[in-house]
């Protein structure tokens, strides 16, 4: 992969071990630097990534040093090598498996692929600016496991973000077949051969290879195709927040590939949810139910409202619609909040089935310290051969039956 700047290496004293790992990878040019004057090579050097040997840097150089970086753009990833404690926002961790950092380059490179993807999206935008990105507010992960810790480990990430959960492998497979996960974080619970043969199956799907994946206990060695395989133990609170920065890297690329679609769509997508911005919806659906009133055929339309109190339940459940709803069918998120889905060629009963498949995809999603869920109230109403766009949108608002969940 060809990048601009080098790597910036940041020590205590000397050349870290780490660094041999990073020079056989012949990646980019090493320039190294101690901590007093990482913050003024950072600026001068102006590298492709900054990975420093976090044992050799006490807890406020280490802040100060990521505080810098984050705000720097493109994106710069931060990686910190054998990290002790929690770390600051936005460093990566890298826990070496048994001395050997081979893994590092795999690491770094997933890294750089959202550099370049950032470098991409505001190069398109020619001077404008970016629209606000909030990986945090953005990140869904994946909790997996069982036993007396799952309870704390939900807590400590549901704190921070958005959290699936699954106490079984096959759940965890459907979920990540139906919504879009940032991370997964692999408990207690599996033997040894259940966690192997999932991930060994998340590395041969190109879907999933770059998932963050986080191992809460060292009986698997990091040996497989994943480069974004983490081991973190300790309390919830430091795994939890040691984790948040890969997933929030994953995040970071799917928003900006979100906006790369948006401008190739010339703005008829919405960045944050894949869905149609709310002007290209309502030229869609008048056109929609002319055409259908002229032709014939079906066509019915799904309102989901959400929890106001829980303005993620919102984007979670729009970014769930926008995944799993087919290619005829159209929405957006209306000026009252609500997700106003289109739903081609189908009846009311069919209309019904749909909606009631994807509620029951955002159930299994909690945010926040009261666990609010993402499960939306849904009306349904199908277009008859008096109505115009208004009566329709009329009944939907008001006499339209409610889907039983």
């Amino acid at each position: 992969m060809s990048q601009q700047g080098p790597l910036l290496i940041v020590a205590r004293a000397g050349r870290p071990c780490f660094a041999t790992a990073l020079e056989e990878a012949q990646m980019f040019p090493l320039i190294d630097a101690s901590f007093a004057d990482a913050a003024r090579a950072v600026e001068q050097v102006q590298p492709a990534a900054v990975v420093v040997d976090a044992p050799g840097a006490d807890d406020d150089e280490l802040a100060a040093l990521a505080e810098q970086i984050s705000a720097r753009k493109p994106y710069l990833p931060f990686i910190a090598v054998e990290p002790d404690g929690m770390l600051p926002d936005g460093t990566l961790p890298f826990a070496p498996h048994v001395g050997n950092y081979d893994r590092l380059p795999a690491r770094l490179r997933a890294a750089l692929r959202v550099r370049a993807l950032h470098t991409t999206v505001l190069r398109r935008l020619d001077g404008h600016s970016l629209p606000p990105i909030d990986p945090t507010r953005d990140a869904t992960m994946l909790l997996i496991g069982r036993g007396g810790v799952f309870p704390a480990l939900s807590v400590a990430l549901g704190e921070l973000m958005g959290i699936v959960g699954a106490f079984s492998i096959e759940a965890a497979a459907t979920h990540l077949n139906s919504r879009n996960i940032d991370g997964i974080v692999l408990g207690e619970g599996f033997t040894l051969r259940v966690m192997d043969a999932f991930l060994t199956v998340l590395s041969e799907d190109a879907r999933f290879r770059h998932l963050p994946i986080i191992l809460t206990s060292e009986a698997l060695a990091p040996s497989y195709d994943l480069p974004n395989l983490e081991i973190i133990r300790g309390e919830p609170q430091l795994i939890a927040a040691n984790a948040l920065p890969l997933i929030r890297q994953h995040a970071l690329e799917t928003q900006l590939g979100r906006t790369l679609r948006t401008m190739e769509a010339k703005g008829l997508l919405d960045p944050q949810t894949g869905l149609l911005t709310l002007s290209a919806f309502e030229r869609d659906f008048a056109n929609a139910v002319s055409h259908t009133l002229a032709d014939g055929g079906g066509l019915s339309v799904a309102r989901f409202v959400f929890d106001r109190q829980t303005p993620r339940a919102q984007l979670d459940g729009a970014r769930i619609i926008s995944k799993l709803m087919r290619k005829t069918d159209f929405g957006a998120i209306q000026r009252d909040g609500a997700v106003l889905v289109v739903l081609a060629d189908v009846d009311l009963r069919a209309a019904h089935g749909i909606a009631r498949r994807l509620t029951a995809v955002m159930r299994h999603t909690t945010h926040g310290r009261r666990s609010a869920r993402t499960e939306p109230t849904v009306t349904v109403a199908t277009l008859l051969p008096q109505d115009s766009m208004q009566s329709l949108l009329v009944r939907l608002h008001g006499t339209a039956p409610r889907i039983a969940s």
